[in-house]
């Protein structure tokens, strides 16, 4: 059972989520120096990062828009952070909508436009060109991450989380929506421009959407991407993996073990898989995600009418 945090538990979100952001970030620089072949201050290594760019100076070309790309890297920010609303820790979650699962596509859409901003707003080649390259991969992952979402909500018969979670009591949605809780996790790292969908601030582009962002807006840039990481992998704990279901430990507890261990296999994915391009990942969306996805929603819809 679900219930909804009293107003002041949504101080409590912040907290959660740059607490997984930081764990995030040490998983991923260990992964890094282990594959330099080097060990030495990685936990601390993104520490060190976070303080240069505190008192790194900001720079900026030339008739860029401040208040487009600033602003665009806030909303990047407050897009992760609205996203985390609908997410249940336990039994407890901070809104609890009729339409959650909306919601938190909704939030993501926030995203398309903020990157978008960041890039346009810099008045460089290759930051506009980043911030369309991330405008075609959102029209490649979008869709199957909409019927991924679709199909939970059809075994569920609810839009509302804790209805989700509610339908997972007796098997967990992973067991029989496999393609779906893939697409999903696929869709997720899109979504975060991450690993192997990194493209809007690859290196090829000298950073793309990122190429002019220094200081404090790189800072701000870069949180906002790891939000989108975070709060993706934890809205699928009660999306595919039953919420804080599990023996002895208590609810919350499950809810936070299970949204790290789907973190850190996202971070490693990083570190192990090559960027796709952009093409190519249209193909493969468009050509088998979706068609797979589809599938899946196909087979929970016959399941939930034959019940």
């Amino acid at each position: 059972m679900v219930e909804q945090l009293p107003f002041w538990g949504g101080l409590l979100l912040p907290v959660v989520l740059v607490a997984l952001v930081a764990a995030a970030a040490m998983w991923d620089s260990v992964l890094a120096a282990r594959a330099a072949g080097h060990g030495n201050s990685a936990l601390i290594e993104p520490f060190h990062t976070v303080g240069g760019l505190l008192v790194q100076q900001r720079r900026r070309t030339l008739a860029a828009d401040l208040l487009l790309s600033r602003g665009g890297a806030l909303a990047l920010v407050v897009a992760g952070f609205l996203a985390s609303l609908v997410t249940p820790l336990g039994r407890w979650v901070v809104a609890d909508f009729s339409i959650g699962i909306v919601w938190f596509n909704a939030m993501e859409v926030v995203a398309w436009a903020a990157v978008w901003l960041v890039g346009w707003g810099a008045n460089s080649a290759y930051g506009l060109i980043g911030g369309y390259r991330f405008i075609a991969l959102g029209l490649a992952y979008e869709l199957p991450h909409m019927f991924a979402l679709i199909t939970a909500a059809l075994g569920a018969e609810s839009l509302r989380v804790a209805d989700v979670v509610a339908a997972q009591d007796a098997v967990w949605f992973v067991v029989w929506m496999p393609v779906a809780f893939v697409v999903y996790l696929l869709s997720v790292l899109a979504m975060a421009f991450w690993g192997p969908f990194s493209q809007p601030v690859a290196a090829d582009l000298a950073g793309g959407a990122s190429a002019e962002l220094s200081g404090v807006d790189r800072l701000v840039f870069s949180a906002g991407r790891w939000l989108l990481l975070v709060s993706g992998a934890a809205f699928a704990v009660p999306l595919f993996l039953g919420g804080g279901a599990g023996p002895l430990l208590p609810d919350w507890l499950w809810s936070l073990l299970k949204t790290v261990a789907v973190l850190a296999a996202l971070v490693w994915v990083r570190r192990r898989v090559p960027i796709v391009r952009v093409e190519r990942y249209e193909e493969i969306a468009w050509m088998v995600l979706i068609p797979l996805a589809l599938l899946q929603a196909l087979v929970v819809s016959l399941v939930v009418l034959a019940r």
